[in-house]
């Protein structure tokens, strides 16, 4: 540590920088001369450019202006026009993050406010878009940032104490191996452990919602000891991938969690929502919100194609996974040259409604790490025409018999893209306007979306930037926000499009609906994304029709007469060709290629096709199988 702060240090004029800090890899100093902050002469650029790593040079905290009277002062500078919303300040950073509605206009022509800012202020100031949808999610989580700045500080500066100087476990020999705790051979609880010779790592950590007594990754496994876990790596929001994380901190973890921005929001929602139903199920929580907060006060969010360090032999890069918003690839180059993974969490190698396709192009990829969720042979996805045609008939004919259609969801990505979808038909004519009713975590999530339009397609982005074009903000949505709203829709609302979570029928909203509309041949049952083995939409699927619900000590039994519908062409993963064509585009082409999260079958199929259509060394491990790799 101390070798690289001296070089910096020792390549800038005598007593300019009071104070120099890590914050994860990238390094920040702090100066209390004024003209140094404002005009550095193109010191730190030249550093930048020496050690290859980032530096930012910031204003000591005690030179800067008072919080109310800067606030005043950015009030005055920022054009009405920008539709100023909040001003938040982060002393211990000297930052001011600056909401709104047009950001453009809050930057000034090729940065000129931003520089009157800093001139007039000494704050570095951060311009972000007021999201059209309110969230208050995001707003407690910046919260808990900023109120715990101090922390966070001394903690990105321990992160990254470990990175530049933290080699503790001997040689610096080169082996990297992977051990699956979970998602090996099944769609649920994915668990990655990566060792090398000096970095102990976890990509994802995940829950098996679908599942009673194999919930959970096995975290008891030996060569697995949370107290020596460097860092967990998130790939995206979804509960099979990020459920247990928090659980990690109830045991004592407090490293770093890196993921992007939308998916450490979306992720907290989740895991709320989780705590929320065990509660409602009369279960005892496996974590609480405390635990939650502290996962949140320990994340480092990065940008797509953001290169950073995360343990002395590692380096990781996040690309679009196209899957979910802010869902990443995960890219890791091992030692100084010595081996490159790719991750793949769960991916879209498609253009979706929301989402532009998974990104293909690496720097080194010596081995690709998959999923196959729909790798078998009979995998092949409906083209997206087919699939509005079929859905809009299916909606037409409940809704012409007086019935209504429920659609279970998953609350993050399926839910949004059908959002679109209904938006867009009913916006076409296609089907009748009739009222969309949202009810579980939908709505939140939706905000979150809006608050990150960069990581949307353009053509959604463009509609969020114009209030009047803006699909989320369409009349025909109708938030469900109370068991009573509930009850009305059921009882005294007539054809209509209901939106529930969760999207496999296990808990939650959706499964009140289903008891209370599932007896009623005018009604339908929609499902648009995957369902896991042994939950109640896949019995569903398989045809079961007297479907048993607990209430209490006693059961209760329910003939499921509405019609049941399955459209596998909205799905957020890759279908069979899909992920073919993501191995043949993949550049560099793989050596080497491990497929997970799928069903047994499904990741056999999938690894042989890749072995013989493009002679690459392919395996499927199972849980608990360790795969040396170099």
């Amino acid at each position: 540590m101390s070798d690289i702060l001296n070089e910096v240090l020792g390549n800038l004029p005598k007593d300019s920088i009071s104070d120099a800090a890590f914050e994860g890899a990238n390094i920040v100093l702090y100066t209390k001369d004024k003209n140094f902050f404002l005009d550095n002469k193109g010191a730190i650029k030249k550093i930048v450019d020496d050690i290859k790593k980032r530096v930012e040079l910031r204003p000591d905290p005690s030179i800067t202006m008072d919080m109310e009277d800067a606030k005043a002062k950015i009030k005055k500078i920022i054009p009405e026009e920008a539709k100023l919303s909040n001003i938040i300040f982060d002393p211990q950073r000297s930052q001011v993050i600056i909401e709104a509605e047009k950001p453009g206009l809050a930057i000034g022509k090729q940065g000129s406010l931003l520089k009157e800012i800093r001139e007039n202020t000494l704050w570095v100031p951060l311009i972000k878009r007021t999201p059209t949808i309110r969230s208050k999610l995001i707003e407690s989580i910046r919260s808990v940032l900023y109120e715990h700045s101090d922390y966070r500080r001394k903690f990105l500066h321990k992160t990254g104490k470990r990175i530049y100087d933290g080699w503790i476990r001997g040689k610096k020999e080169g082996w990297v191996r992977v051990t699956y705790l979970g998602g090996a051979r099944q769609v649920g609880r994915s668990c990655l452990f990566l060792q090398t010779a000096e970095s102990r790592i976890l990509l994802d950590c995940g829950i098996d919602v679908a599942s009673e007594d194999q919930a959970y990754p096995h975290l008891e496994a030996p060569e697995f000891k949370i107290d020596e876990l460097d860092a967990v790596i998130v790939s995206h929001a979804h509960v099979d991938h990020i459920g247990l994380v928090p659980y990690l901190f109830k045991y004592g973890y407090r490293g770093p969690v890196y993921c992007t921005a939308p998916t450490r929001d979306v992720m907290a929602l989740l895991q709320l929502d989780l705590v929320k139903i065990q509660r409602s199920e009369g279960k005892e929580p496996i974590y609480t919100s405390e635990e939650i907060k502290e996962m949140v006060k320990h994340t480092i969010t990065l940008d797509y194609g953001e290169v950073t360090d995360v343990t002395p032999d590692v380096r990781i890069t996040l690309y679009n996974a196209g899957h979910i918003l802010g869902s990443s690839l995960v890219h890791l180059h091992i030692g100084n040259g010595l081996h490159n993974m790719v991750y793949t969490g769960d991916f879209k190698y498609g253009r979706s409604e929301l989402l532009n396709p998974a990104h293909t192009e690496f720097p080194r990829c010596e081995t690709l790490l998959m999923e196959s969720t729909y790798g078998g042979k009979e995998n092949t996805l409906p083209p997206r025409e087919e699939c509005d045609r079929i859905f809009a008939d299916i909606i037409t004919k409940t809704l012409n018999r007086g019935g209504k259609v429920l659609l279970p969801v998953l609350g993050v990505g399926r839910a949004q893209e059908i959002l679109l979808t209904v938006e867009q038909l009913i916006r076409n004519k296609v089907i009748d306007k009739v009222p969309v009713f949202i009810d579980g975590m939908v709505w939140d999530v939706t905000a979150i979306h809006t608050a990150y339009p960069e990581y949307l397609n353009n053509e959604v982005r463009k509609q969020i930037f114009h209030k009047n074009q803006n699909p989320f903000l369409s009349d025909i949505f109708k938030r469900v926000g109370s068991k009573k709203e509930r009850q009305e829709v059921i009882e005294n609302e007539g054809p209509c499009i209901i939106l529930a979570t969760s999207g496999m029928l296990v808990g939650g909203a959706s499964v009140e609906y289903l008891k209370e509309l599932g007896d009623n041949p005018n009604n339908s049952m929609l499902f648009t994304c995957y369902q896991g083995p042994g939950s109640l939409g896949r019995r569903i699927q398989n045809g079961e029709r007297e479907i048993v619900f607990k209430n209490g000590q006693k059961q209760e039994i329910l003939p499921l007469k509405m019609e049941v519908y399955t459209i596998e062409g909205y799905t957020g993963h890759s279908g069979r060709k899909q992920l073919m064509n993501f191995v043949q585009r993949c550049s560099p082409r793989p050596k080497k290629v491990i497929v997970n999260h799928g069903e047994s079958s499904r990741c056999l199929m999938l690894a042989s096709s890749i072995h013989k259509s493009f002679k690459i060394e392919t395996v499927a491990p199972r849980n608990l199988e360790a795969i040396r790799i170099v």
